[in-house]
């Protein structure tokens, strides 16, 4: 028979051996969950620092489309420092590992969006000091321009007023008809069968704004027949043309002047007789008087 001390000395062997693996299991088992531990944290801790670069990345690129939508001179370098952004914010996506450092990046991306920003400000700023003082200069154009236009009819009036009063005025045009006797001595009459001349005569009157200088003035005396009388000639002025009895030229010189012309004839016509005074081809006076 075995010895029942043997047997108990085996006994506690194992147990002893079975409690050594015990405790070592416990000890790989709690080392084991003190890393898994360590490994959730750091991830967890990795994907809130991820998140945080992401937002801030995020806000660069809001504020970037916004100060491009303001559609400014600086648009172009805006935009590529928006596609800067937007390229690492795809890098960082794809990224699995320590993404610590982006975030000296991000802040350098930061630092360079307020100086970008700033001076896009500065230069709205610029725009609308430009915008208001152009507007101000389309303002004072605009007005000046009416100004110029108003000067310009009042001066275009006046140069018609100045011309027009520049004419000069015919007037108190009559015709007699004269008998002439062998004496020379002229007696009026207002018989056809006696008339020998026809005395024409009007009045210029005195005008200081006039030019000076030789005037003439052609004379149209028409019988009751309707035909010309005296010289018969006719002169043109431009499209226009011109049949008239005489003409005559008087020195002008801004004063009052009275021109007296005879038309001699023969046969006269009974009838009424029309006179018609014409500054070159524009009529300025007209009678008529009657022979029975």
């Amino acid at each position: 028979m075995e010895n029942p001390k043997n047997n108990n000395s085996s006994l506690k062997a194992v147990i002893a051996v079975l409690a050594v693996l015990l405790i070592g299991s416990l000890v790989y088992i709690f080392k084991l969950s003190s890393d898994t531990d360590v490994v959730k944290t750091e991830l967890t801790t990795t994907m809130t620092e991820k998140e945080s670069v992401m937002k801030d990345l995020q806000e660069l690129k809001a504020t970037y489309d916004a100060a491009i939508a303001e559609n400014t001179s600086m648009s172009d370098e805006l935009i590529q420092e928006r596609d800067k952004v937007v390229a690492l914010m795809d890098d960082l996506n794809k990224s699995k590992g320590d993404v610590s450092k982006y975030r000296s990046q991000v802040q350098a991306m930061q630092g360079k969006m307020k100086t970008l920003v700033a001076e896009n400000d500065e230069l709205k700023k610029q725009n609308g000091v430009l915008t208001v003082q152009r507007d101000s200069t389309i303002v004072v154009l605009g007005e000046s321009k009416k100004y110029n236009e108003v000067l310009v009819g009042q001066n275009e009036e006046l140069a018609k007023t100045v011309e027009k009063g520049a004419k000069l005025s015919v007037l108190n045009t009559k015709t007699i008809a004269y008998k002439v006797r062998s004496s020379g001595k002229q007696i009026e009459t207002d018989k056809a069968s006696r008339a020998d001349v026809l005395k024409v005569s009007f009045t210029i009157a005195e005008n200081q704004i006039a030019k000076s200088g030789d005037k003439t003035y052609y004379v149209q005396v028409i019988d009751s027949k309707n035909n010309v009388l005296g010289e018969k000639k006719t002169e043109s002025f431009g499209d226009n043309t011109l049949t008239y009895s005489f003409k005559t030229t008087v020195k002008y010189e801004n004063k009052t002047v009275n021109v007296s012309e005879d038309l001699i004839g023969k046969d006269f016509e009974k009838g009424t007789y029309f006179i018609n005074v014409f500054d070159n081809d524009e009529l300025v006076s007209k009678t008529s008087f009657t022979l029975r």
